[in-house]
């Protein structure tokens, strides 16, 4: 299911790097997190639903590993990075062994049919 991507053939020489390294810094720390935790959970201060996914890990007894960019108000574009990145169109962004499930509400239906203990080979 990929999306489509403006190939580079359509962009103009003098933009390629630019777009090629647009805040790639966050794409690559979410990445390295991603891979190297068994579940990640990717917000922004003051986020409900990030709050929520957190309680409902904590509740469950799952561990995780947090990262927060910024509030409603801050880092929107770097944030814009990953949402283009992945595809998902809010935060939280939820990744179990290095794949996104979703946000807050997709992680709490997995957590209810116990799913994600299965993800995680518990």
């Amino acid at each position: 299911m990929p999306r489509p991507i403006l190939d580079e053939s359509l962009m103009h020489p003098a933009i390629r790097d630019k777009v090629a390294n647009l805040n790639a810094d966050i794409v690559h720390n979410v990445r390295s997190a991603a891979a190297s935790n068994p579940v990640l959970v990717v917000g922004m201060a003051l986020n409900i639903p990030a709050r929520r996914a957190r309680r409902a890990l904590d509740a469950a007894g799952v561990p995780y590993q947090y990262l927060q960019f910024g509030g409603y108000f801050s880092q929107w574009r770097r944030r814009n990075a990953l949402k283009m990145w992945t595809g998902w169109p809010t935060f939280p962004m939820v990744f179990v062994k290095g794949q996104l499930v979703g946000g807050a509400s997709q992680l709490q239906r997995l957590i209810a049919s116990g799913e994600l203990k299965r993800l995680l080979g518990q």
